[in-house]
């Protein structure tokens, strides 16, 4: 096990380098004019594209501007961490809107999972076991409605409901977490309708992956073993079942802490999807750069989480 997550690990450090690398090239090598000008603002004077120059290494050999490219990335520098000055927009540091923001994407990120999970995971086991009942049935057509239905619209039809008619939500917004009560009253409604599509999917999934476990010769012969039903089941089915569904997770989770624009939209949460519209539509270029490599490094992390977890779940796959 030790030396799998070392291995793993090693493999990560190689992903992140080659990350930075692409970064480097998209955003300094490939660009047609003076990567300078991108990162000056609007109408700079000439001394402060020497110093943006000067600062950013641009001067030196493309090695050298590389590693500095790595050291302001990872260590900061004066122009605040990622090291690439202050957002056009905002005003502020890379690093400030990253850190404010980032929370609340990952706040909703996690609840709208831990809902999805809950919900589609024993739906889909539900439905597969009880094949072609009326739980079945009733299942599939919450999936299918689930799939099909828009996050925007279903985001409004929930606030006219929960907000303007019942009035048990405080409506949009975010408050944040060390106000308990209010960041849970404006996080529970978000969290849900976050989770319905992904939830559908994910009981499709489920059952479909479990259906199809049930079938294999190893269940069969567990059977003829004489073990119980339930054992066969938790033990042997759902345990290999599972294991595309932890693959999923891991990356819907990842790309979801960046790109919950709809829902963050809807209910007017400022996190990280708002921000990266906002940074692409104004040409935003150091917050995209910072944004960019900031869920790169999210994406890297969980697929290092997955690989340990689906060789833990499958016994098919080795640590060695």
């Amino acid at each position: 096990m030790g030396r799998y997550i070392i291995r793993r690990l090693l493999y990560l450090f190689l992903v992140i380098i080659i990350i930075t690398v692409l970064m480097f090239a998209i955003f300094f090598l490939m660009p047609p004019t003076d990567p300078a000008l991108a990162f000056a603002g609007k109408q700079p004077t000439p001394e402060i594209l020497a110093e943006v120059r000067r600062s950013l290494g641009l001067d030196k050999p493309v090695h050298v501007q590389y590693l500095l490219f790595v050291k302001r990335l990872f260590l900061g520098d004066e122009f605040g961490w990622p090291g690439l000055g202050r957002s056009y927009v905002y005003r502020e540091s890379v690093r400030d809107l990253l850190i404010e923001r980032f929370p609340a994407s990952f706040q909703l990120a996690v609840g709208g999972a831990i809902i999805w999970l809950s919900l589609g995971i024993p739906i889909g086991i539900l439905s597969a076991l009880k094949r072609r009942s009326f739980a079945d049935r009733a299942a599939m057509v919450f999936a299918l409605i689930g799939v099909s239905a828009p996050i925007f619209w279903l985001g409004q039809i929930a606030l006219f409901v929960f907000w303007q008619k019942l009035g048990i939500s405080p409506g949009t917004g975010y408050e944040p977490l060390s106000n308990f009560g209010e960041w849970l009253s404006h996080m529970w409604l978000p969290w849900i309708i976050l989770a319905i599509n992904f939830a559908a999917f994910y009981a499709r999934m489920v059952r479909g992956n479990l259906l199809e476990t049930m079938g294999e010769d190893y269940i069969r012969t567990a059977r003829a073993k004489g073990l119980t039903e339930r054992r066969v089941i938790g033990k042997h089915g759902l345990r290999s079942s599972l294991t595309p569904i932890a693959t999923m997770f891991g990356m819907d989770f990842a790309i979801l802490v960046g790109q919950a624009v709809i829902t963050e939209s809807v209910f007017n949460i400022q996190g990280v999807g708002v921000l990266t519209v906002e940074a692409a539509n104004r040409g935003d270029l150091p917050v995209l750069l910072g944004l960019t490599v900031l869920i790169a490094l999210v994406v890297s992390f969980m697929s290092l989480i997955v690989d340990v977890l689906y060789a833990y779940l499958d016994p098919r796959v080795r640590y060695s």
